[in-house]
C-alpha cells in the first residue's frame, strides 16, 4: 500500500469518525444528558454545604458546546487511529475484504478499548465515587485499557502462529480463551472499587451507564460501517466501471469493420 493509498484512507477516516461522532453525540445527549442532570439534582439534595463559589463552566456549556467538542474531536482521533491499524490489517488477519477488515477492526476496538475495562470499571455519574480516589481509579482505568489492547494484539499474534498446526478454527478459539483468561486475571488482582451510596437510586445508576454503553457502541457501529464503505469504494474496482470501458473500447473497432 503506497503513501497515497494510506493518505486517502486516513481522510476516510477521520471523515468517518467524525460522522461517527455526530451520531454519537446525539445519543449523549438525548439519552445521557437527562440522567447527568439526574444525578447532579440528586447530589444537590443531598448536600449540606455550599461553598458560594462561581462556575467556571456552566451546565449548559457543559451538556452543548463541551459534549460536541468532546465527542466529535473524540471521533475524528479514533477514526484517523482506525485507519492507520486497518493500512496494516488489510491482508494479514486473514482473506477479509475493506468491509469485512474494517467491521472487525471496528468491532475488536469496541470490545477491547470499552467493553472489556467498563465491565472492571464502569463510568459513574456525578454524586457516586470518592473525590479522593479519582486519580486512582482513572489511571486502573487507563491500565486496563492498556491491557487489553495488547492482551488482544497478542491474541492475534498467537492466533496466526497456531494455525498452521491448529487450523484457523481451532487456533481462533485456543488465542480467544487466551485472552478471555489473562483478563480474567486482570480482573481477579487489579483493585476494584464500589463506591456507589446506599441511597442512590440504582435505575438511574443503571440507566446512566448504559447510556454510556450506547454512545460506545454507536460511535464504533457507526464508524465501521462507514469506513467500510468508503475503504471498498476506494480499494475495490467496480465492475461496472471495468465493463463500460471495456464495451467503449470494442465499439470504435466495430464501426471500422
Amino acid at each position: 500500500m503506497n503513501s497515497i493509498s494510506v493518505r486517502a484512507l486516513l481522510v476516510r477516516g477521520m471523515l468517518a469518525g467524525l460522522a461517527a461522532g455526530a451520531l454519537a453525540l446525539l445519543v449523549a445527549y438525548f439519552l445521557g444528558e437527562s440522567r447527568v442532570d439526574a444525578a447532579i439534582a440528586l447530589e444537590e439534595a443531598h448536600s449540606h454545604h455550599h461553598d458560594g463559589g462561581e462556575e467556571l463552566v456552566s451546565r449548559t456549556m457543559q451538556s452543548t458546546a463541551g459534549l460536541a467538542t468532546g465527542v466529535l474531536v473524540f471521533g475524528v482521533a479514533i477514526g484517523g487511529i482506525a485507519a492507520l491499524v486497518f493500512c496494516y490489517a488489510l491482508g494479514r488477519i486473514g482473506r477479509f475484504g475493506p468491509r469485512a477488515t474494517a467491521a472487525l477492526i471496528a468491532g475488536a476496538a469496541l470490545l477491547t478499548v470499552y467493553v472489556v475495562p467498563f465491565l472492571k470499571y464502569p463510568a459513574n455519574p456525578p454524586a457516586v465515587g470518592n473525590p479522593d480516589t479519582i486519580g486512582p481509579r482513572t489511571a486502573l482505568f487507563f491500565l486496563m485499557v492498556a491491557l487489553s489492547v495488547l492482551l488482544a494484539a497478542a491474541a492475534v499474534i498467537l492466533g496466526k502462529r497456531l494455525a498452521p498446526r491448529l487450523g484457523n478454527w481451532n487456533a481462533t478459539i485456543t488465542a480467544s480463551a487466551a485472552y478471555v483468561l489473562v483478563i480474567g486475571l486482570a480482573y481477579a488482582f487489579l483493585p476494584s472499587y464500589n463506591e456507589v451510596g446506599k441511597d442512590f437510586p440504582a435505575s438511574l445508576l443503571w440507566e446512566f451507564r448504559l447510556s454510556t454503553l450506547a454512545v460506545q457502541t454507536t460511535l464504533w457501529v457507526t464508524f465501521g460501517l462507514l469506513f467500510g464503505h468508503l475503504t471498498d469504494r476506494l480499494l475495490v474496482p467496480r465492475t461496472g466501471t471495468v465493463t463500460a470501458g471495456r464495451s467503449g473500447a470494442n465499439r470504435p473497432a466495430t464501426a471500422a469493420r
